[in-house]
């Protein structure tokens, strides 16, 4: 085999990695939008918002499944159904992302994301250094 067929096999086969990489990516990229923008789309987005507290949220263990509603930036509500048990720490949580798609009217959620408040942040008191160093 001459060089200028082994370089162009070589050439070939990095930019077929390369389109299968980029391809790979742009599948698997994950986009934040409202309830709204979730459902035009047809693929896994994220969906950040607060858990609607005064309405019904249950866990169904023939179905494995955590229901409860939520409300995103835009003041949007949707029922979320959650493919496996409540998330720790839910109860306690300031925001939720839920990462899924919205079908039939539902958002259908693979993940849940809570962040909650944290024992660390300012609390108005100064912790006083005693290194002596």
């Amino acid at each position: 085999m001459s060089k200028k067929i082994k370089i162009s096999i070589a050439l070939l086969i990095i930019l077929v990695f390369i389109v299968v990489g980029f391809m790979t990516f742009m599948e698997n990229k994950i986009e934040y939008v409202d309830f709204k923008e979730a459902q035009k789309r047809m693929k896994t987005v994220e969906v950040k918002g607060v858990w609607v507290k005064d309405k019904e949220s249950k866990y169904d263990g023939a179905a494995n499944t955590f229901t409860f509603y939520m409300k995103d930036d835009n003041n949007t509500e949707m029922k979320v159904i959650l493919d496996g048990a409540k998330p720790n720490n839910f109860d306690v949580a300031e925001m939720v992302v839920a990462k899924g798609k919205v079908k039939d009217g539902d958002f259908m959620a693979k993940d849940i994301l809570t962040k909650c408040p944290s024992k660390y942040e300012g609390t108005g008191q100064q912790v006083k250094s005693t290194n002596k160093n």
